[in-house]
């Protein structure tokens, strides 16, 4: 049998064109997730669809002021998979849904979700024997959101062409650029305050179509999100540098001896407004920074992009602590719809404009090699220069 690999669906032109490419590419895949949620916040929340997408209706207006073309995107994407705005903004909000501190304050039974597990990286100059700068992660959510996932390129000139890793009907969340720039990311959690701010969906959509470095880091610095989460931002020409963004405040880091891993608690320093009683809502992070640094150190060997691969899969294919581990498996002691896993590991080679992932936990599976280079695109001329 044939390894599964993620579908690719690749879109163009103006904002209600590229979501009505989207959305007719990913019907099935989409109305799955509308499925899943629907059982998913249920379970977790006690929430009715109808509910969870009225409290979605909350982002309609920020987000069509912040980014009119992306909320068009997402008319386009309702449109084309024969589903509601609402629908498709759940989607693209479902984080915020889950940990919106309003919501918990009226829903006080609710016990705040772990945050969305990843393992991000950045790793080049000393900590690359090949010379490359090399960026990528494992991102752990739900394993029936597996069926989900698929490799979306976005051609949309002037802006630089995007390859990201989503969920069916996501407008953003982790990948690369024409421009060089690649952006993982990781859940922070932590209950702040009630004022409304951007999905994070938005937020990384708009942060990967920006120019260059420090445009992506106004973004990060100047638009407030809903919910904490983690940036880790490399380009290629060999910097690194990763924020802990919250709607309280941001905490940075930068790598040592070209080497930064970041997983899912506060690793710059707890913010204030979560500090007295902060707890990691992941406490497997612990265990999977440290391990991946010790792992990725191996790259400092290598002597080309084809045993960096193999090093970085080696690496973040750990199991100590298994099933919540680097690598994460379902937890059959839990029930199937709490089920966690790594949905996709990705691994960007920033200087050739190769991307590489999984379908599914690293340990058990090659790369799939994706057939678009980063650089086939606006700002591709000079990329390389």
């Amino acid at each position: 049998m044939a390894p599964r690999t993620l579908p690719l669906v690749e879109i163009s032109g103006t904002p209600t064109e590229r979501g009505r490419q989207y959305g007719e590419a990913v019907r099935p895949q989409l109305h799955a997730a509308l499925a899943y949620y629907e059982e998913a916040f249920g379970h977790s929340a006690g929430l009715t669809w109808d509910q969870v997408t009225a409290r979605a209706a909350r982002w309609q207006e920020p987000v069509g002021s912040y980014a009119p073309h992306l909320l068009e995107e997402m008319r386009g994407i309702a449109d084309g998979a024969g589903v509601t705005l609402l629908d498709v903004l759940a989607l693209n909000a479902r984080g915020e849904v889950l940990y919106d501190n309003s919501f918990a304050a009226m829903d006080t039974h609710v016990p705040e979700e772990p945050a969305e597990g990843c393992t991000s990286f950045a790793a080049y100059g000393p900590a690359s024997g090949d010379g490359h700068v090399w960026a990528g992660q494992n991102w752990d959510w739900r394993a029936a959101v597996g069926d989900t996932v698929v490799m979306l390129r976005i051609v949309q000139p002037p802006a630089p062409t995007l390859i990201m890793q989503v969920e069916a009907g996501q407008v953003g969340r982790q990948g690369a650029s024409s421009a060089g720039i690649a952006l993982n990311a990781n859940g922070l959690g932590g209950r702040f305050s009630d004022a409304v701010g951007l999905p994070q969906t938005v937020v990384r959509r708009s942060v990967l179509d920006q120019p260059a470095i420090t445009d992506a880091l106004e973004v990060l610095c100047r638009t407030r999100a809903h919910i904490a989460s983690n940036a880790l931002l490399t380009c290629r020409e060999g910097y690194a540098v990763d924020l802990e963004t919250t709607p309280a405040g941001h905490g940075w880091m930068h790598p040592t001896d070209g080497l930064l891993v970041h997983g899912n608690h506060y690793q710059a320093g707890v913010p204030a407004a979560i500090a007295a009683d902060y707890r990691p809502l992941s406490p497997d992070s612990l265990v999977r920074v440290p391990r991946a640094e010790q792992g990725l150190r191996a790259l400092r060997g290598s002597t080309g992009p084809d045993e960096s691969r193999k090093l970085i899969k080696q690496a973040m294919s750990d199991h100590l602590g298994l099933p919540e581990s680097l690598c994460t498996h379902p937890d059959a002691r839990k029930p199937a719809v709490e089920h966690w896993t790594t949905l996709v590991s990705s691994c960007v080679d920033l200087t050739t404009g190769d991307y590489h992932v999984t379908a599914g936990t690293p340990c058990d599976r090659d790369y799939q090699h994706l057939p678009w280079n980063l650089y086939d695109g606006p700002h591709g001329d000079d990329s390389l220069n």
